[in-house]
């Protein structure tokens, strides 16, 4: 990509976006950020017990992301937020105006088993349809592209670096 952006790589869990962020920001040359790592510990305790997240949850965790996405701004970042639903992608592109968005898509059986296979992951398969009834996909106005998950992670890596350079041009 000519010019170093910062990119969301979202998707609802099971997506691989702990798997696709740093490989992204390995190809791009730049520093990569692990979206549940800005979650309150009460946010993890919570998700732990199986219970989703509202929207009060979630906007100190978006707040943070964003925050480290503005200070990477000019100079390229990666990092990983689920960004389900549009109010959320709003507010993390009210924290860093030139975010991109990168959005994992994939098969709903496929995603489930990859959940299944986690080790140790704090968010439980039992989440998975919360997760898919919240998504709000990309809409036409937001900078972003859609990436199928089904592969590995180094070509749906490929996939993502090629639709990033095509929004880009």
């Amino acid at each position: 990509m000519s010019t170093p952006h910062v990119v969301v790589v979202m998707g609802v869990a099971g997506t691989g976006k702990t798997t696709i962020g740093p490989l992204l920001a390995a190809e791009l040359g730049v520093p990569y950020a692990e979206g549940d790592d800005f979650h309150p510990p009460a946010s993890i305790e919570k998700m732990s017990a199986g219970i989703p997240l509202d929207d009060d949850d979630r906007w100190p965790w978006l707040d943070a992301i964003g925050t480290w996405a503005r200070g990477r701004a000019g100079l390229g970042g990666v990092v990983s937020s689920s960004a389900l639903k549009r109010s959320y992608r709003d507010r993390l592109r009210a924290g860093a105006p030139g975010a991109l968005f990168l959005h994992l898509t994939g098969d709903r059986a496929l995603i489930e088993e990859r959940m299944a296979d986690r080790k140790g992951h704090f968010m439980p398969t039992a989440l998975l349809d919360s997760q898919f009834a919240t998504l709000q996909p990309l809409q036409a106005d937001e900078a972003g592209v859609d990436v199928d998950v089904s592969g590995t992670p180094e070509e749906i890596t490929q996939r993502a670096v090629a639709a990033l350079r095509r929004l880009d041009s």
